[in-house]
């Protein structure tokens, strides 16, 4: 069974409304991270047209790229270091209006602008971030963090609890 995520309102609340649901189905019976990871990956992208959509995941001290939909991307991202690594280490959702402002940020691709990441909590433990990445300056704000988030949170239900 095909699921579309793609939505015709222009009210980004109201689809990331209609987003959550189908999205927990999408991943409620698999436990296979990796295939987990990816489907979260393009399913962001395509209900909302993210320049760049991906994970990375703390393995042996650092974060290792996992699935990802846009151009290539870091592979490995140390600790405190850019803009995913410092949410790891803070354990907090970042927003950074203008990625060039971000001291320390890791230029993955000369084309993002601005960005947002979300860690993966479980155990109370950072288990990875959800990575996003925009073409255009200031497009993450309060209604992408609550939202994206929930999203986290049921990624980490499914795979990690």
């Amino acid at each position: 069974m095909e699921t579309s995520f793609k939505q015709t309102t222009s009210n980004k609340v109201e689809r990331y409304r209609l987003f959550l649901p189908q999205f927990e189905l999408l991943i409620s019976d698999e436990k296979e991270e990796i295939s987990v990871l990816a489907n979260t990956a393009a399913a962001l992208r395509e209900a909302f047209g993210f320049f760049w959509v991906g994970f990375y995941l703390v393995k042996d001290g650092q974060l290792i790229l996992g699935p990802f939909q846009g151009s290539t991307a870091c592979y490995r991202i140390h600790k405190g270091k850019g803009v995913c690594g410092t949410s790891w280490s803070e354990a907090r959702t970042l927003i950074v209006p203008n990625v060039e402002q971000f001291p320390g940020h890791i230029a993955c691709s000369s084309l993002s602008r601005s960005e947002i990441v979300v860690p993966i909590l479980a155990n109370g433990q950072v288990k990875g971030v959800l990575d996003i990445d925009s073409n255009l300056l200031n497009s993450f704000d309060e209604t992408d963090r609550r939202y994206l988030e929930e999203v986290t949170a049921i990624v980490a239900k499914t795979l990690y609890y």
